[in-house]
């Protein structure tokens, strides 16, 4: 990841850029600028996109003289808070309208790209989702993270984040009842041993990897580097600085760029947090610091270039409220299965500097650049609701100036496991504290908390093949 806090410029006859930047109100037509762009690229179908609960892509096709001619762009707002089978809850109704109401979409123009792997001239656009009555639409996970980066501008505060996104390579399996295993590469043999930044490794996927680029840059994706992982096939990509939203939205992106370009190699690509019993698992951390919108600088450096008290502010917010939204950083069953000890994944809420054992840690970088990275999201993690707790857990210990432990020295893998150890404990807690009600919204809490809670029970019902195998005939 690099040390930068500043955002290269993108190029702009792959991505449309309106003058304004960001995210918009509501409106009920798309603006001449976007149709423009659109003619001029001569785009025929136009992907219009929401993330749902799970981070994964909701929406419709529409051909682009219709989509420019559209003042009602609507969908289900159940959508929203679907499980991940596809599901609803039984206390769906408690949180969306009864009538299965369609709630109104605004496509952000900052997020209008082409779709490089269409084989018609496509473009995508991520949507807004809005109530009736004009009002942000409280169950999209998109507006839970503008929610808290508006408490942050209220605060006088900005933050800034760069994700670093592990994922596999897997040989294509259509079924499930058999172990994933990784695929050939290019000299025709699977990877067996640990392979961690290993140049030679990476070049077994050369034509993958220079695809995945390619296809990243016709996005104006902002991947900085990329390395091959501890597991077998496992790479990560890391992103370099920028708005927490536009971050959210380019790891949105890039996730579904990295699985069609695996499919045009006969291949799977992951995020599953835990893919393969005896390979580690897959994180999504998060490099975080925050600027003052008076000054413009770093409030986690002092003038003296020390570490600053907003800085153990920060940290002590995390390690108070992790516990009670590490179901955002590990939303899935199978998460927990990553969070386990000596797989080189968090356990505990220890912080230190420099320190990978360690669940937030303060890399070395120039003063300026000073930063707090969290290391328990997944990779299966919703990016945007993993960075938006991750942010408001932070902006929690700024107002409180809560008081973290002691920097840990040593290896903190031998500490307690002080976190949920399944998604069913994970979500139980989540909205009992007030403060993050007001923070991310008591709706959503209760409405992500019933879902959850649903996969959970849901998962609960298959019989695994180790239980079969060890209690069948021996209990």
């Amino acid at each position: 990841m690099s040390d930068s806090l500043s955002t290269p410029d993108n190029n702009s006859t792959i991505v449309y850029h309106p003058e304004s930047g960001g995210g918009v109100e509501h409106r009920s037509d798309v603006p001449d600028t976007m149709k423009q762009w659109l003619q001029d690229n001569d785009i025929s179908e136009v992907e219009c996109l929401v993330p749902d609960v799970t981070g994964n892509a909701r929406g419709k096709f529409i051909p682009a003289h219709q989509f420019m001619a559209r003042s009602d762009l609507k969908l289900p707002e159940s959508i929203l808070i679907q499980t991940v089978t596809g599901e609803y809850t039984d206390d769906h109704w408690d949180f969306v309208e009864p009538t299965d109401t369609d709630m109104l979409l605004t496509p952000d123009p900052s997020t209008l790209r082409r779709v490089p792997w269409a084989r018609e001239p496509t473009a995508q656009v991520i949507a807004d989702c809005y109530k009736a009555d004009g009002a942000p639409h409280p169950l999209a996970s998109r507006n839970v993270l503008k929610r808290v980066l508006e408490l942050y501008e209220t605060a006088g505060l900005k933050a800034q984040v760069a994700p670093e996104v592990e994922f596999y390579l897997v040989h294509k399996n259509t079924d499930p009842d058999y172990e994933l295993m990784p695929p050939k590469g290019r000299s025709g043999r699977r990877e067996v041993a640990r392979m961690s930044y290993s140049i030679d490794a990476v070049a077994e996927f050369e034509d993958f990897v220079e695809d995945m680029y390619d296809f990243a840059d016709e996005q104006s994706l902002d991947v900085d580097t990329l390395i091959h992982e501890n597991g077998a096939a496992q790479l990560e990509i890391n992103f370099n600085y920028g708005d927490p939203l536009t971050m959210a939205d380019q790891v949105f992106v890039f996730k579904r760029t990295v699985r069609e370009t695996a499919q045009r190699h006969n291949m799977y690509a992951t995020f599953m947090a835990k893919p393969m019993q005896k390979e580690p698992g897959s994180a999504l951390h998060i490099h975080q610091s925050v600027l003052s919108l008076e000054t413009g600088r770093n409030i986690f450096n002092g003038d003296d270039d020390q570490p600053t008290e907003a800085l153990m502010n920060y940290i002590a917010g995390l390690q108070r409220y992790t516990p009670d939204l590490i179901s955002f950083y590990a939303p899935n069953v199978n998460s927990y299965r990553r969070l386990a000890p000596d797989i080189s994944a968090p356990i505990n809420l220890s912080w230190g500097y420099d320190n990978r054992t360690t669940a937030f840690r303060v890399p070395e970088s120039s003063p300026n650049n000073r930063r707090v990275e969290n290391r328990f999201p997944g990779a299966d993690a919703n990016p945007y609701l993993a960075i938006a707790a991750s942010l408001a857990s932070g902006l929690l210990g700024l107002r409180k100036s809560l008081q973290p432990t002691a920097p840990h020295h040593g290896t903190a893998n031998d500490e307690a496991v002080a976190v949920a150890r399944s998604l069913e404990e994970a979500v139980r807690q989540l909205t009992l504290d007030p403060d993050l009600n007001d923070v991310m919204g008591e709706l959503f809490l209760e409405a992500y908390a019933a879902v959850k809670l649903d996969e959970f029970e849901e998962f609960n019902r298959v019989i695994s093949s180790w239980e079969r195998e060890h209690l069948l005939l021996q209990v």
